[in-house]
């Protein structure tokens, strides 16, 4: 009877983190464009694109819209936050629940002493203690996606902080401009450089670990999925490089593609989970 509570509850959270996943990804996917077409562009926003002049005054006299604008993106990573080391518990689940078979006929003693011969060292969901060991690519990887998720959540709230300060602080459209900013580039790096490199490293470690398996341990979908994270790290480094070698310019093409397909993905992950049912 506790297993199966244990499994339950486990099951519980991984739906409860997918809707989270769900909500922020469908914000980016769906909101902030909403938003741009139906609110900023109305306004003025895309003109305003064209320098940082132009932006800043923008700000100036929008900075209500500016501010919902940055909320939305701001809420969108926030909701993300639990992806990375969900997706890890599931890699250290499947992984152990793919080979029991195979390790109980080779060693199947093994297995009995990490799960039978001591039952107090078990993790709150249920997985063996040290379920980790013999997965630091996938550890590494929810680490590299936490920290990315992070860079990009509070890069985008410092950046909108300072942004609005440096826009309030303006006198006139006429005023030089050329250095009312000087910080852009910092939070530029900050969120794009730093924590695109990041998240790039998690996908293309969190891809290769499910894709090393293939088929042998995970369903189709899975390892389709798997090769998606494998591409999304691609343009995230791409852009990564981008946004390092002109901050100034910040988000390229490149970028917004980056983010768009890693919340397509994100999505995906989140309709997986909230999908899942107990065997």
């Amino acid at each position: 009877m506790d297993d199966i509570a244990v499994k339950r509850t486990f099951l519980a959270k991984l739906q409860r983190n997918g809707l989270y996943c769900t909500i922020g990804a469908l914000l980016l996917l769906v909101g902030i464009p909403l938003y741009q077409f139906l609110v900023l562009i109305p306004s003025g926003y895309s003109s305003a694109l064209t320098t940082q002049n132009l932006a800043l005054y923008w700000i100036n006299t929008h900075s209500l819209l500016f501010l919902g604008y940055r909320a939305l993106l701001f809420a969108g990573f926030a909701f993300m936050i639990s992806l990375p080391f969900t997706l890890f518990r599931i890699i250290v689940a499947q992984e152990i629940l793919g080979r029991e078979e195979e390790v109980q006929e080779v060693d199947e003693s093994i297995k009995e002493d990490e799960t039978r011969d001591q039952p107090g060292k078990q993790l709150e969901d249920g997985m063996p203690a040290f379920a980790w060991r013999g997965k630091g690519y996938a550890l590494l990887a929810a680490w590299g996606g936490l920290s990315g998720l992070l860079c990009f959540i509070l890069g985008t709230l410092a950046s909108t902080l300072y942004l609005v300060y440096s826009a309030a602080s303006l006198s006139s459209i006429a005023t030089s401009l050329e250095n009312a900013a000087p910080l852009t580039g910092f939070f530029a790096i900050l969120t794009y450089s730093v924590g695109g490199g990041l998240l790039a490293l998690s996908c293309l470690f969190f891809g290769a670990v499910i894709a090393r398996s293939g088929l042998k341990l995970w369903p189709g979908i899975w390892v389709a999925f798997a090769y998606m994270a494998i591409a999304i790290a691609v343009l995230f480094s791409v852009s990564a490089t981008e946004v390092a070698f002109d901050p100034v310019t910040g988000q390229t093409f490149v970028t917004t593609l980056a983010i768009v397909l890693f919340s397509v993905w994100v999505l995906w992950f989140g309709v997986m989970l909230v999908r899942l049912k107990p065997e």
